[in-house]
């Protein structure tokens, strides 16, 4: 018989990677970050965005979708589940990094500034009075500079809301026109959309939909030869706030003021402009919906003055919605977004008050008082994967996650 081998057994590292991110796949985060201590390849190894893609699914705004679709693709997804725990703790830096007058005479008149924005890589685009303004974010992740690298206007009146989609900047004004912009040339677009304030718009697919305060809401083409012309107007029997267009370009959902015995939320037909059905049948009088946010063509989020957020399923039931939270001081709510997955982060009426909200609790997660001693809305926030940002009557303050 041969003697017994006097070599040491190969360590686990020396198995082919195949196999070690196979057996890196069953470990949990904090398994992995051990593991990336013990030396140099496992440090390598255990930072694959392959191992930690099925973590960051299951944490909040780390960039993924229900779907498993990734928002956030060139940014390291250990990295993002990292800061992630952040978000969850409510670990942040804040900054007020914009200052404005502010004017205030009534909610939702033509002189009540209602800032609005969008983010969009590199930039972040704010509505202040009659123009749009465009601000470089810092490559540091800092903020933002502090003067825009350009201005887009057109309109007599203040900004209502606008949209970006495609490297184009569709607005609506308190002059009731829509103002169409391509961010990177002088082409612009300006027509007469209603007959009062254009509280709303989007804009998807060639098509903007529209929503004004003179109770209509109308669908234009943009199409060659055809932009600015109406294609629908359809009589909403009530103000509309809030409008949003289906992922899959077939309908448009509209929120309006409640000020009648018609549900708030309903949802129409895009080639027809016909009502297909109507949200909740439960809603009191005056609970109008102020904001609506599509996640997928069959999910959509909406709040309003009623204080819930609520979730809505259409393929299950249109007569209720399959969750709700409800804002714990009995504020309005002005403004949702979701991470698409597990977060929601809302804006209420009073101190400037951020509440993030996890899909799997009840319960609020995390609160930021943005306005205080003096009180204001946050009529707009948007988030990346790391730094959140909000509008409110005379400032922009963002929270910086990235923070220890």
């Amino acid at each position: 018989a041969s003697p017994p081998s006097s070599a040491p057994p190969s360590p686990l590292w020396a198995l082919p990677e195949e196999l070690l991110l196979l057996i890196c796949s069953y470990l949990d985060a904090q398994a992995l970050g051990r593991l990336g201590q013990v030396c140099r390849r496992l440090r390598f190894l255990s930072s694959r965005d392959l191992l930690w893609r099925r973590i960051a699914r299951d944490c909040l705004n780390s960039g993924f979708t229900q779907l498993g679709t990734d928002l956030a693709a060139g940014i390291p997804v250990k990295e993002r589940v990292k800061v992630s725990q952040n978000w969850r703790k409510g670990r942040c830096r804040r900054e007020t990094v914009l200052k404005w007058k502010c004017k205030q005479v009534a909610p939702f008149s033509s002189t009540f500034l209602m800032p609005w924005m969008e983010l969009d890589g590199e930039y972040l685009y704010l509505s202040q009075a009659e123009n749009i303004q465009a601000y470089r974010l810092c490559p540091d992740g800092t903020g933002l500079q502090r003067h825009p690298q350009a201005i887009f206007s057109g309109h007599q009146e203040d900004v209502c809301r606008f949209v970006l989609v495609n490297s184009h900047i569709v607005s609506g004004g308190g002059d009731g026109n829509i103002v169409l912009h391509k961010i990177h040339g002088s082409y612009s677009v300006k027509f007469s959309a209603h007959e009062q304030e254009v509280n709303c718009v989007d804009f998807q697919g060639g098509l903007i939909v529209s929503g004004s305060r003179d109770r209509t809401a109308k669908v234009w083409s943009l199409s060659a030869g055809r932009v600015g012309q109406c294609l629908h107007t359809v009589q909403t029997e009530d103000r509309v706030w809030s409008i949003a267009i289906s992922p899959l370009l077939s309908s448009f959902v509209t929120g309006t003021a409640c000020c009648g015995h018609i549900s708030p939320l309903r949802i129409w037909d895009l080639e027809s402009g016909q009502l297909l059905t109507c949200l909740g049948t439960d809603f009191h009088h005056g609970a109008g919906v102020l904001d609506v946010f599509y996640e997928t063509p069959s999910l959509l989020l909406s709040c309003g003055y009623d204080t819930y957020i609520r979730y809505w399923d259409i393929r299950t039931s249109t007569r209720k919605c399959i969750q709700e939270w409800e804002e714990p001081h009995d504020s309005a709510l002005y403004c949702i977004r979701s991470d698409k997955n597990h977060m929601i982060a809302s804006g209420s009426s009073y101190y400037g008050m951020v509440r993030l909200w996890d899909k799997r609790q009840t319960r609020c997660l995390q609160s930021f008082h943005l306005s205080s001693p003096t009180s204001s809305p946050v009529y707009c926030l948007r988030f990346s994967t790391t730094h959140l940002y909000a509008a409110l009557a005379s400032a922009l303050h963002v929270l910086d996650f990235t923070a220890p």
